[in-house]
């Protein structure tokens, strides 16, 4: 029995974390959200919040936490699809972009969240990306000539980069959208190619 109501609980803490990513928008932010309404959307009692976590700031830092997840779960299958013959570069901005398109209030999170108003918010997506970064600086030192070292400079400048390029494509029609992703592809080459030159 209790393994059940194990399982419910978290069934209940996943669609709280579910609920607030669907109230933020272009014009809603984190910080408009108030309890009452995400734990109506949730489908519980306002009270019952409580159960799942201390405050709404709780909430808040799990979903920058599952954002990020996200993103980097994204990413190690894009690597994947590149050990199958796709393009390293043009694989990873294809399936960043697909993220953008799919999870855009994830992402905003992390946008808002990087330079609000909030130091453990701001400390939460600067540890997410610095997951992110080192992840691909792994992958840069292994697949590529480069030195820990500079693998590590040029993921960082590639994080930087598409991080950037991200913000722009929020609010880019397809077209837009589409020759953002061209032009962030040839960037992102400039950097691979200098960082081979240097760091081999």
């Amino acid at each position: 029995m209790s393994g059940v109501r194990a399982q419910q609980k978290q069934k209940t803490r996943q669609a709280l974390i579910e609920a607030a990513f669907n109230q933020l928008s272009a014009e809603h932010s984190f910080s408009n959200l108030s309890l009452r309404e995400v734990a109506r959307e949730a489908g519980i009692a306002p009270t019952s919040f409580y159960r799942h976590f201390k405050d709404m700031n709780e909430l808040g830092l799990t979903m920058v936490d599952e954002a990020g997840l996200t993103l980097r779960q994204l990413m190690r299958q894009a690597r994947r699809r590149i050990a199958s013959g796709g393009s390293v570069i043009i694989t990873s901005v294809e399936t960043f972009m697909e993220f953008i398109d799919t999870s855009s209030n994830q992402f905003r999170l992390l946008l808002r969240e990087r330079s609000g108003t909030s130091k453990a918010f701001r400390a939460a997506v600067a540890r997410e990306i610095k997951h992110f970064i080192l992840e691909l600086a792994h992958y840069l030192e292994t697949e590529t000539p480069c030195d820990k070292h500079h693998a590590y400079m040029q993921s960082e400048a590639m994080v930087t980069l598409v991080f950037n390029a991200g913000a722009e494509a929020l609010d880019q029609d397809a077209q837009q959208r589409g020759e953002l992703t061209e032009r962030l592809i040839w960037q992102l080459r400039y950097i691979a190619r200098g960082a081979n030159h240097y760091g081999a």
